[in-house]
């Protein structure tokens, strides 16, 4: 059954990428190897493949605020349990009410908005890879980007009433979600790569002084 991004939160959109595949691929092949995840900043080229004119025409409206590759392949490999993601990326750490508790990842702050915003937001997850059924596909809950921020205590329940879909994918998709929706996935059970280059938009200005780390 295919999902919709109004209802359920996520929508396959077979093929968006693959004019871009090429020089997507060649930008991660450019960054360290075996690493689960590598926070993209500065990196030549990602802005015009993130333009609105480009993938950044998935999002309309908004501008692109972080950028992660994953690789999960034989010498990198794990399973992420159920969760939503909640916190940013912002250029530097100003304490601003509402916003909380910080960290730093990567040499990179990051920090917990109030959750309106990260249900403002959409996330897309562009496959250099194929990824069936044995390649780590991600998990979602259809629907439950609808409510709201969920203690960690609830998630499980949550999942049983939502169901799960897995998103497959061939190279060159792209999945697109609404960012609070919770999601999971496995570990690989094949001798390959699985490279998917995550994207977050927003259309928000941050408060108080704050500026998000953009691409």
């Amino acid at each position: 059954m295919a999902l919709s991004l109004n209802e359920d939160g996520a929508a396959h959109l077979p093929g968006a990428a693959a004019p871009f595949l090429g020089p997507l691929r060649a930008l991660a092949e450019g960054q360290p190897a075996e690493r689960a995840g590598i926070r993209l900043h500065g990196v030549p080229g990602l802005a015009d493949l993130l333009a609105p004119d480009a993938l950044g025409g998935l999002a309309p409206g908004m501008h692109p605020v972080r950028a992660i590759l994953f690789d999960k392949s034989p010498g990198t490999n794990w399973a992420l349990g159920w969760h939503q993601d909640r916190t940013i990326a912002v250029q530097e750490r100003v304490e601003t009410s509402g916003f909380g508790p910080w960290s730093v990842k990567q040499g990179l702050f990051h920090v917990e908005p109030p959750f309106a915003l990260i249900e403002a937001m959409r996330t897309i997850r562009i496959h250099l890879d194929p990824v069936p059924d044995d390649n780590a596909p991600l998990l979602v809950a259809p629907g439950s980007h609808r409510l709201g921020r969920i203690p960690e205590a609830e998630l499980a329940a949550v999942v049983e009433r939502c169901g799960t879909a897995t998103c497959l994918a061939q190279a060159g998709d792209v999945w697109l979600y609404a960012t609070p929706i919770v999601h999971a996935s496995l570990a690989s059970r094949g001798d390959r790569h699985r490279r998917v280059l995550q994207v977050d938009f927003s259309a928000e200005a941050l408060p108080g002084g704050l500026a998000w780390l953009g691409i």
